[in-house]
C-alpha cells in the first residue's frame, strides 16, 4: 500500500511541475502506434482511420481510473455499433494486476499495454487518467485530463458530435 502512495505521489508532482499536458495535442493528428493487447495481436491506432476513437491512459494505482473504466465500458456498448472504437492503454510496468483489475471490472474494450512509456509520452500523459478523443481523420478533437464523476457526460457530447460528422 505504501508503494502505491508513494508511486500516487510522484504522479501528482509529476504533474505539477510537467509544462506540457496532453490537451497540447487537440487538433494535432493523432501520434500513430501499436501495442499489444491483452487478448491476442498487437493493435495499431492507424488501423481505425475513418472510426471515432477513445483512447484512454490509465494505471492500477489510480483510483480515479478505477471509478471511470465502468462508465467507458458503458459508453463503448452503447456506441460500439455506430462505429466507435475504444483503446485502453495501460501504463504500468507489470501487466498482470492491470490484467487482474479488468477481469475484476469486467471490462469488454480492448486492453492495451504501454510498458515502457512510449505511447503515454507521445500523448503528454502526465496525469491519469486521461482520455482523448480521435476523430474519423485521425485528428485528436478532445481530452480529459483526471476524472471526476460526471466527466463520461462530457465524453458523450464530445463522441456524438463525432460519430454525426
Amino acid at each position: 500500500m505504501q508503494q502505491r502512495t508513494f508511486t500516487a505521489l510522484l504522479a501528482c508532482l509529476s504533474t505539477l511541475l510537467s509544462f506540457a499536458c496532453a490537451a497540447d495535442i487537440v487538433g494535432q493528428p493523432a501520434p500513430d502506434f501499436a501495442l499489444r493487447s491483452m487478448k491476442g495481436p498487437s493493435m495499431r491506432l492507424s488501423e481505425h482511420l475513418g472510426e471515432v476513437v477513445i483512447i484512454n491512459f490509465w494505471a492500477t494505482w489510480c483510483g480515479p481510473c478505477r471509478q471511470e473504466m465502468p462508465l467507458l465500458d458503458e459508453l463503448y456498448g452503447k456506441y460500439q455499433r455506430a462505429g466507435l472504437v475504444m483503446l485502453s492503454v495501460n501504463i504500468d510496468e507489470n501487466a498482470a494486476p492491470a490484467i487482474e483489475m479488468v477481469q475484476t471490472l469486467r471490462i469488454s474494450y480492448p486492453v492495451l499495454f504501454d510498458t515502457r512509456k512510449e505511447v503515454s509520452r507521445a500523448y503528454d500523459v502526465s496525469a491519469m487518467p486521461v482520455t482523448v478523443l480521435v476523430d474519423r481523420a485521425g485528428v485528436v478533437r478532445y481530452v480529459s485530463e483526471g476524472y471526476k464523476p460526471g466527466y463520461e457526460k462530457r465524453y458523450t457530447e464530445k463522441l456524438r458530435e463525432l460519430l454525426n460528422e
